[in-house]
């Protein structure tokens, strides 16, 4: 069987279903659990169905999807961490850099905690945890707690963004669409990486291909406000193209 067989096969047995886990899809399919894994986060990817502990669930659908940084992080790993070490290789000693919540941008702040002489802005409880015990100067901002992303909001992230400047931001999406724009499920977040992007003089989107082609629900910022993309090699030939016709360098990884 084909991998696009296989995984046409799996989201039909699982919309069929109304579940599925690992062990039966293999046993069904007659593959190993590491290759039902692999098909079970290539299919979340591309929002085909959703992703649990053990197996999967019919896809939730809707611009309003919002999953938890727990949910994030068993998605595109590797993807995620070869953007982390990408970035790291770019950043210069005596930045100030910002990183906004989600996984890529946590896998950055893993990549980055060896460095020195660099200050580190971010609305993300996590982030900041994780450098917590560099030698890197952090900057936490304040503001109201977002359970599901960690991620810090409202008035009080604004304003304490306001008062600061930053060579480049680090910026992690839900959706990239090459028309609509650069997206995110929550309303609060948008308006915060809206400042975050006023406020540095260079905005770099991190994020892995399964983000390229989707919309979600509140607009961040037209794509002509991106400088760079740093994403890995996964990306359609027809989103490439078009980030290169707009002026936005890109770094495949």
């Amino acid at each position: 069987m084909l991998n696009e067989e296989r995984r046409r096969a799996i989201v039909e047995l699982v919309q069929r279903e109304g579940r599925a886990l690992v062990k039966e899809l293999s046993t069904k399919l007659n593959t190993s659990q590491i290759t039902i894994r692999k098909d079970l986060e290539i299919l979340h990817g591309q929002g085909l169905l959703h992703r649990t502990h053990g197996g999967a669930l019919p896809r939730r659908t809707g611009a309003l999807i919002d999953p938890t940084l727990g949910e994030k992080e068993k998605l595109r790993h590797k993807e995620k961490t070869r953007i982390g070490a990408a970035v790291a290789r770019m950043v210069q000693p005596g930045q100030s850099i910002i990183l906004d919540s989600g996984t890529t941008t946590t896998a950055i702040a893993r990549a980055l905690r060896a460095s020195h002489d660099l200050t580190i802005i971010t609305n993300a409880v996590n982030i900041a945890a994780e450098l917590a015990g560099s030698a890197l100067e952090v900057v936490l901002t304040g503001g109201s707690l977002r359970k599901n992303s960690f991620s810090l909001v409202g008035p009080l992230a604004e304003e304490s963004l306001h008062r600061l400047n930053a060579d480049v931001l680090f910026l992690a999406v839900d959706g990239f669409h090459t028309e609509s724009g650069l997206t995110t499920p929550n309303l609060l977040e948008a308006k915060v990486n809206r400042v975050m992007m006023q406020i540095a003089r260079e905005t770099v989107v991190v994020c892995d291909s399964s983000k390229f082609g989707r919309r979600s629900l509140s607009l961040i910022a037209p794509i002509s406000a991106v400088h760079r993309v740093v994403t890995d090699r996964g990306i359609g030939k027809l989103e490439l193209r078009a980030l290169k016709e707009e002026g936005i360098s890109v770094t495949l990884v």
